[in-house]
């Protein structure tokens, strides 16, 4: 028999035979410190250790201080919950809806149709509304480690596509069963542990004795799944609340559950039945009621208010927000002018580097601050500004940019990421200021226990708009933005609840729109790149979604500021 050669992390080469798990090559459980071993690097590929190896490769054990290895640890324990759950309360369903700080927030709901199980019926009777009650929460969490302690395997299987769909549909997992409507492999990925099953988002523990750091928190009407960091692996990061945050979520929750659209299936059946255009329109609606009311709430405030900060994390539609919030404040009354903080970065020479020596461009410095203010102020005496102008395809500023006057009464409004930061505009009286956080916040799930991050809508957001409009490839996007995290948490996710409004930019449908046109991107990233890893999981992800023509959306919607053919101006 032919045998396959493996090169281990510390250089060490293994010859196995073919289809060997690769966990087995493991020489310990566990690395030098402790923390166990919950997925392997093969290739660049991010899997599971059980994991048949078939071909020659490098191969790389995980541990949650890995951000891939992080990443398995969340969704194994998002599985463990809903295992937990699942035993408990059998006539219920736990969902996991949007990430807290750095946790998940979860709810329970009593499912439709058929009496209650006594199960459920107390925890309708222990929380308002059918939530769960403080004492239910510890139970819960109890039981989960009651399962750790029992170290369960986490088995990882394929199943023919008629026996999946059968078994969930005896299960009453709708979710899942919508989601493989819209699929048609032979095979079907799935995670089973005593019994239990769900689909295979991506690579899971491979027990649950590797699960014991975490805490449930009683957040009503749900629960918090409080995780630790991969800076401090065995210390589960420490609780703060975060109402403004979490109050957007739930808005955008309720709404998508008013309309009906609250996981990909529901969405791809719109799609499939002809009927998501009328859905995009209620979307897109609801955007601008949202921009009407901060516009009404500026306009009251017209005395006193002579700059406008739109400012939120990197692909959020800061841009398009601040063009559609400046149509509304004209409605008012009020003539606004716009700058771009995009047009005061340094040159790349002069910008900030990171630890690995790299441009950090989330850095406020990389932003010529004083310059900034001192435009500012002559503007309010009413004096001409040349604004800058920034090329990003040749990271240097150049003169040339627009001559600005503001008559009196003006207002100006400024979008980019610094813009909460107090140093940022620290030259104008804050009584003067307005600021709006802008984030793009889906309430869209894979399926119940599934939620879809944040991050990576932001993410496919930028990948589309930096190969169409800053001359970047996806690999060097990707590169790039584990720096972006680092700079958000830094400089921009700190002072997000100071402001004075919110809004959120996600669309529930643009992850459709964006499909076709961010897989050809990825295809160009090869098993040689290290971020090879990254793109595989956005490919898997993307195979959820049927896809959207980007022709039927709205010329003015934000989405088009990262797709093109906008009726705005950039």
């Amino acid at each position: 028999m032919n045998l396959i050669r493996i090169t281990l992390e510390d250089g060490t080469c293994r010859k196995c035979r073919p289809h060997t798990p690769a966990g087995t090559l493991l020489k310990k459980p566990h690395d030098a410190r402790g923390l166990p071993f919950i997925g392997a690097r093969v290739n660049n590929d991010i899997v599971s250790l059980t994991y048949p190896l078939e071909i020659n490769a490098e191969l790389r054990f995980l541990t949650m201080t890995d951000p891939q290895g992080m990443r398995i640890y969340r969704d194994s324990l998002s599985f463990l919950l809903a295992k937990t759950a699942a035993a408990l309360f059998p006539d219920g369903r736990f969902s996991v809806e949007h990430s807290l700080g750095a946790g998940l927030f979860c709810r329970f709901e009593a499912m439709a149709g058929g009496r209650a199980s006594p199960a459920v019926a107390r925890l309708q009777r222990g929380g308002q509304g059918g939530a769960l009650s403080a004492r239910q929460v510890a139970a819960l969490e109890a039981a989960m480690r009651r399962i750790i302690a029992r170290n369960l395997p986490i088995r990882r299987r394929k199943l023919s596509f008629a026996d999946a769909l059968e078994r969930f549909q005896k299960a009453g997992m709708q979710d899942k069963v919508n989601l493989l409507r819209f699929r048609n492999p032979p095979k079907i990925v799935v995670y089973e542990c005593d019994r239990f099953v769900d689909l295979a988002h991506g690579p899971l523990a491979p027990a649950t004795g590797a699960l014991g750091y975490f805490k449930l928190i009683h957040y009503p009407p749900g629960l918090v799944l409080q995780l630790p960091s991969g800076e401090a692996p065995r210390r589960v990061t420490p609780f703060r609340d975060q109402p403004q945050l979490f109050q957007i979520f739930h808005e955008h929750k309720t709404w998508g559950r008013i309309l009906g659209v609250t996981n990909v299936g529901r969405l791809n059946e719109l799609i499939m039945n002809g009927d998501v255009r009328e859905f995009m329109r209620i979307e897109e609606a609801f955007h601008e009621k949202k921009i009407v009311r901060i516009a009404d709430r500026i306009g009251a405030l017209r005395r006193q208010v002579r700059l406008i900060l739109a400012a939120g994390p990197s692909s959020a539609g800061k841009t398009t927000f601040a063009k559609r919030l400046a149509v509304q404040l004209e409605v008012n009354g009020l003539r606004p002018v716009m700058i771009s903080l995009d047009n005061y970065y340094v040159d790349d020479a002069e910008t900030p580097r990171d630890a690995a020596g790299r441009p950090d461009y989330e850095h406020i410095e990389a932003v010529d601050v004083e310059l900034f203010n001192q435009h500012l102020l002559k503007l309010f005496a009413g004096k001409i500004v040349e604004l800058p102008r920034f090329n990003f395809e040749r990271k240097r500023r150049e003169s040339g940019g627009a001559r600005l006057r503001l008559a009196p009464g003006q207002v100006v409004i400024v979008e980019g990421i610094h813009g909460l930061n107090p140093r940022f505009t620290h030259r104008i009286p804050e009584r003067q200021k307005f600021t709006i956080y802008i984030s793009a916040l889906t309430q869209l799930a894979i399926d119940a226990g599934n939620r879809i991050s944040t991050t990576d809508n932001r993410l496919m957001r930028r990948l589309v708009r930096d190969h169409a409009y800053r001359g970047n490839s996806a690999l060097a996007t990707l590169r790039m933005w584990p720096s972006v995290r680092r700079g958000e948490k830094t400089w921009i996710f700190p002072y997000q609840a100071k402001a004075d409004a919110t809004f959120n930019s996600a669309l529930d449908y643009e992850l459709a729109v964006l499909k076709p046109l961010v897989e050809p991107l990825l295809m160009d990233i090869k098993p040689a790149d290290p971020e090879y890893a990254e793109a595989r999981r956005l490919q898997e992800f993307l195979l959820n979604f049927l896809a959207i023509p980007k022709y039927d959306v709205p010329p003015t919607s934000i989405l088009r500021e990262f797709i093109g053919a906008s009726s705005f101006k950039y």
